[in-house]
């Protein structure tokens, strides 16, 4: 009964994407994160209040994008999620792609890349409707947030610094300088970061532009 109850929500959510107006937001670094509540891939209903107490991680994903999919094949995103996940972290990853369009999947099909993926998410959040994404401005994918235990976001932009262009297909991710898992410590640590905000770069998230 409740699995039936999430996933009517689930579709009553995904029944207002096509009227869904694009408007991203830009939330303030050192302030309170904005809540939201989405589903994750197996019909759960995900609240960031869930979380308080914990530090958690945002990841727009998109594993038909060239760059997510890079930093997936290079195992460079697992090994993050990995060392976040022992440190404590809620790793959040998102799909904010609209029906139809590149990136957007079907909850089998979310589970299915975590798991040939050798993923580490916590909770994979279908959000259709892109309303998690606008709250964030999140602009491409991958494109990264860092929330401390007490709902404070401490970090927004890039995963790291290689950048958008053809020096990222040639570059070497392992020899890039990761600012989410350097700064792992510190938002645990709930401190201000002395690198807060980065240019993401990436794919566009494929918002319902229509």
């Amino acid at each position: 009964m409740k699995l039936m109850i999430n996933f009517l929500t689930f579709a009553l959510l995904s029944s207002n994407v096509m009227a869904a107006e694009i408007v991203l937001q830009n939330p303030k670094i050192n302030e309170q994160a904005p809540a939201f509540s989405g589903i994750d891939s197996y019909g759960n209903i995900i609240n960031l209040s869930d979380f308080i107490g914990q530090p958690v991680i945002l990841e727009w994903t998109n594993h038909e994008c060239p760059y997510v999919a890079k930093h997936y094949d290079e195992n460079n995103m697992q090994a993050v999620q990995e060392q976040a996940k022992k440190e404590g972290f809620i790793w959040l990853s998102i799909i904010s792609s609209t029906p139809g369009d590149q990136g957007h999947v079907k909850p089998s099909k979310a589970n299915e890349l975590t798991e040939s993926r050798s993923a580490y998410p916590s909770h994979v959040l279908l959000d259709e409707s892109g309303d998690i994404g606008m709250k964030y401005g999140a602009k491409t994918t991958p494109h990264m947030y860092m929330i401390d235990s007490n709902g404070v976001l401490r970090y927004k932009g890039a995963i790291d610094d290689v950048g958008k262009g053809m020096q990222f297909f040639s570059a070497s991710l392992k020899d890039a300088i990761n600012y989410v898992a350097i700064q792992l410590n510190d938002v645990k640590d709930n401190r201000q970061l002395e690198i807060s905000s980065t240019v993401a770069y990436g794919c566009s998230v494929k918002y319902n532009y229509d």
